[in-house]
């Protein structure tokens, strides 16, 4: 009878795992398989088509400077399609040299080489030619709404909700979006997701592909953030569904299945699959922290060594400090090398994120005074961003501040799935 009883219960328990286990699989191989074949990119091939075009008829035709701008477009193209930053250098290239043709009179062009020095994380050189074209004055509105970007990822905040206010238009789409980006600065993850629903819904209207999938990864991305695994999963899927070779979006499935599902040999699969045709030096990281959470070391090594090689490119130029700053201050070898990049950074761009870099430094190099100093300083109550509280709360907990530590410890545990499985048992031990 006994016996008979224990089966029951062991049976009762394994019926209650498995449903626990369902309740937390979100995604399904079959949704996304059929984008991680290795086809031939459309989009791609008619990317290249498109560049040899207009290199053709500058080669006939130099003095043309409408084809520079055409060439560049082209070369951006090829960068967001593949990850090369050879593609966004050129771009950058033949902006600089239609710019010089038409005397830096022409906004559309001062924009578009704004543009490309945000994609290098160059943000002061994309605000000088910034106010080149407010100063023109021509489409205002279009250089203002470039502005507040360029201002907040500077840390000039008052600046950017000034620049935010010159063009509010609740109905429209570029309002919506930076009052999203503005809300997400502040904290407030659910107006975040309300204003990109908004923008969500004109995208969706407009029918306009390139808007749609924009909104579908931002609004994937705060999904996440605010710990609804379901819909972030469902907005990649649409990303996809729009493009098959979006690879932030695979990127994000990964994630999902990584630090959600705790499934890491199919996260890595995603990954291995949409890197074949994109490539970028920050999905090694990812691959290797992977890697570590299988307790596979040689791959951990492996990739990390990958992301090394591949940043020592300087066409990268400052895109990757944030990385290599937190890589190297974990390194008792490197760590002086991580003070450098730090301060670099912060120069570069004084945001809480920034600060945030230095104060980790010091803390990793004993420094733990000075470590508060600057979190006390630069970081509290100044950023949300879950990598930047574990980092505090590790800080307080050094400096003897046990209390402000453990509350911290339980606002991260929330922000488990953001920071992923290794962060978490680190999180627990606060």
């Amino acid at each position: 009878m006994k016996t008979k009883n224990i089966l029951l219960m062991l049976g009762f328990i394994f019926i209650l795992s498995s449903c626990t286990k369902n309740l937390d699989k979100i995604t399904h191989v079959e949704d996304y398989n059929s984008y991680l074949q290795n086809t031939e990119s459309e989009m791609l091939r008619l990317a290249e088509e498109d560049f040899n075009f207009w290199e053709k008829k500058l080669e006939k035709e130099p003095q043309q400077f409408p084809y520079l701008a055409k060439a560049a477009a082209s070369q951006s193209l090829l960068f967001n399609k593949t990850g090369n930053i050879d593609a966004l250098i050129k771009a950058e290239q033949y902006l600089i040299e239609a710019n010089e043709k038409t005397n830096y009179s022409k906004v559309g062009y001062l924009r578009a080489l704004a543009r490309n020095y945000i994609s290098q994380h160059k943000f002061k050189e994309a605000f000088i030619q910034l106010k080149k074209a407010e100063a023109i004055g021509e489409t205002l509105q279009a250089t203002q709404k470039m502005l507040f970007d360029v201002h907040l990822e500077l840390g000039n905040y008052d600046l950017a909700k000034s620049y935010l206010e010159t063009f509010r238009n609740d109905t429209d789409f570029d309002y919506l979006i930076r009052l999203s980006k503005w809300s997400d600065y502040r904290g407030n993850l659910d107006a975040t997701i309300k204003y990109m629903e908004q923008a969500k819904k004109i995208a969706e209207s407009s029918n306009l592909s390139g808007m749609k999938q924009w909104t579908y990864t931002n609004l994937a991305d705060y999904y996440g953030h605010a710990g609804n695994i379901k819909a972030s999963y469902v907005h990649y899927l649409k990303a996809l569904e729009l493009n098959p070779d979006d690879a932030y979006a695979k990127k994000g499935i990964a994630w999902i299945v990584y630090s959600h599902e705790k499934n890491p040999d199919e996260a890595l699969r995603i990954l291995n699959m949409a890197t074949t045709t994109y490539n970028a030096p920050d999905y090694h990281l990812l691959k290797a922290e992977i890697a570590e959470y299988k307790g596979d070391l040689k791959m951990m090594n492996a990739q990390i060594e990958l992301y090394h090689e591949a940043v020592k490119n300087p066409y990268y130029g400052s895109m990757y400090n944030a990385h290599n700053a937190k890589l190297y201050a974990e390194d008792e070898i490197k760590i002086e090398q991580a003070l450098k990049v730090a301060k670099t950074e912060i120069d570069n761009r004084p945001t809480p994120q920034s600060y945030d870099l230095l104060a980790w430094t010091y803390f990793n190099r004993g420094a733990i005074d000075e470590a508060l100093k600057v979190m006390e300083n630069h970081v509290v109550n100044k950023t949300y961003e879950p990598e930047a509280l574990y980092h505090l709360a590790e800080v307080y907990k050094a400096a003897g501040h046990v209390k402000k530590a453990k509350k911290l410890k339980q606002e991260l545990l929330e922000s488990s799935f953001e920071l992923g499985p290794l962060m978490e048992d680190k999180i627990k031990n606060i």
